[in-house]
């Protein structure tokens, strides 16, 4: 699984305007239908769920990073984003602390249930990397931050 699998770099929000967590996962979502990667009709629910499933246990993993993430049958592939906060969101994380990075992913169903499950596994893993989440804070482009996912994705491969 890399990184450039399923992150949209048209999605990428650096400087995320959000400072909630209902107010971060609508503005990724809204990247997501901006970029064409979710129709417009399907935006509302695909939020709901995904804030149904943060109702359940927080996605906020610790140090910083989340990554809420769900499954809808209107997808027809596993689609994600990334957005930074600055000055971090209380996202509920195991640890207490503010969340700066958000991943969110949205993925079909039922048709790839094993994927889904391997991107969690990915960021889970890979989010683990301490320098790689203190450049990803200190991205100040889309470009920048998907350099370093590819950089990471390219790492892996070797």
């Amino acid at each position: 699984m890399k990184f450039t699998d399923y992150i949209l770099i048209d999605t990428i929000t650096p400087k995320i305007k959000a400072t909630d967590k209902q107010g971060v996962i609508h503005e990724m979502v809204q990247s997501l239908v901006d970029a064409g990667g979710i129709k417009q009709e399907d935006c509302e629910v695909i939020v709901k769920t995904v804030i149904k499933r943060e109702e359940l246990g927080t996605t906020g993993i610790g140090h910083g990073v989340a990554f809420p993430h769900t499954r809808h049958p209107s997808m027809k592939r596993h689609i994600g984003t990334v957005a930074i906060s600055t000055e971090g969101i209380d996202f509920d994380s195991f640890d207490g602390e503010k969340v700066k990075l958000f991943f969110l992913v949205i993925s079909p169903t039922p048709d790839d249930p094993g994927g889904h499950v391997s991107i969690m596994a990915h960021l889970s893993q890979r989010l683990q990397d301490e320098t790689l989440c203190r450049f990803l804070q200190q991205a100040q482009t889309r470009e920048d931050i998907f350099a370093l996912l590819e950089e990471v994705d390219n790492m892996v491969r070797r």
